[in-house]
């Protein structure tokens, strides 16, 4: 990987990134923690926009823990079959949704260490429902924000959790939740995968990557 950058020029960087994408916020539509929780589980190697089409109808339908307990995990599965491994997502939603009823009377726990026990839920999902919502201060690292801050030089690290743990050391924590949308952002739209659009990015006297490959 590359270097860090100091927090100072961290600070600049999500500057700029706020400048360029200042309606960047969670693009997973929902109207309380139960349906963000569920739409997260659905996201996983699914894009937002597919699981939005999905939860459009399902949310209208099924709207607590119980309501999806009537469904068998093959009738759950057809219902979200479009968002891939549905299978696997039909019985960690169920699973959630029992634990949900007997463990927390149906409501989304706020706690990350709560979060995680419930089937299908890992640290990203839970940092992402605690952030989005709760209000609570947490970056969820997914492969954007992972790929994007590697890449830049707010993070030097070769996982997902070393990552988080740079961003929450190089990053002032009121904004944590902020630039998890932001990093999200830049890497759809610029900073992407397989070729990053680095002659358009406004980071490139910043960014390490563009110092050592591309300049």
């Amino acid at each position: 990987m590359g270097k860090n950058l100091s927090k100072k020029e961290v600070k600049e960087v999500l500057r700029m990134l706020e400048e360029l994408y200042p309606d960047a916020k969670a693009e997973l539509n929902f109207s309380n923690p139960f349906e963000l929780l569920i739409a997260t589980i659905l996201s996983a190697q699914c894009t937002d926009v597919r699981v939005n089409k999905v939860t459009e109808k399902l949310f209208r339908e099924y709207k607590t823990p119980e309501d999806y307990l009537k469904l068998t995990e093959e009738e759950l599965g057809e219902k979200i079959r479009s968002c891939g491994f549905y299978n696997n997502k039909s019985k960690n939603i169920l699973g959630t949704c029992e634990m949900l009823v007997k463990e927390y009377d149906g409501k989304v726990p706020d706690t990350r260490e709560e979060l995680m026990k419930l089937p299908g839920v890992g640290r990203k999902t839970a940092n992402v429902v605690l952030s989005n919502a709760f209000s609570k201060d947490a970056i969820a690292v997914d492969t954007h924000v992972f790929r994007v801050s590697n890449r830049i030089g707010l993070s030097n690290s070769s996982n997902v959790l070393d990552t988080e743990k740079d961003l929450m050391e190089n990053i002032e924590k009121n904004m944590w939740s902020k630039a998890h949308h932001l990093l999200i952002f830049h890497g759809r739209r610029i900073c992407k995968a397989r070729k990053p659009l680095c002659e358009k990015c406004p980071l490139d006297s910043y960014c390490i990557y563009y110092k050592e490959n591309v300049q």
